[in-house]
């Protein structure tokens, strides 16, 4: 299974020990899902992580790297505008150009578009349960 995690999963992997985020996190790094992000996907991990939470930049640094060797990281090359706030929009075409099957977020603008271009968007908790517990 290819998913892309939008930036709120991530900063609840790195932010909230025991959090569905980190499970989630998790299923990547022990590859049971393929994980794909891009550099505007890290780029706002890390300016949510320094400017709503404060963290150091060390931390940041830290958690990019984590996060970059269990993501494939991409350079989409088309471009969509499709919602106001530009950071979901970069997760539109990250999953497109990863061909992801699923798009993983807790982001309500992303949610209610519940699928974009035929690649599922679906809340964290959705997405766990794909996965029985035991195999996380």
């Amino acid at each position: 299974m290819k998913a892309v995690f939008d930036t709120n999963v991530y900063v609840s992997a790195f932010l909230v020990p025991g959090s569905k985020g980190e499970q989630a996190f998790l299923l990547a790094r022990r590859r049971r899902v393929m994980l794909y992000g891009s550099v505007p996907i890290l780029t706002e991990t890390a300016r949510v992580l320094r400017t709503k939470f404060n963290q150091p930049e060390k931390d940041i640094k830290a958690a990019l790297r984590v996060i970059s060797r269990a993501a494939q990281v991409l350079r989409p090359s088309r471009r969509v505008a499709v919602l106001k706030d530009i950071p979901d929009n970069r997760i539109l075409e990250c999953a497109v150009a990863a061909q992801a099957d699923l798009i993983v977020t807790g982001d309500q603008h992303l949610l209610a578009l519940k699928e974009f271009e035929g690649i599922p968007i679906v809340r964290l908790a959705d997405f766990l349960r794909m996965f029985p517990v035991g195999e996380a």
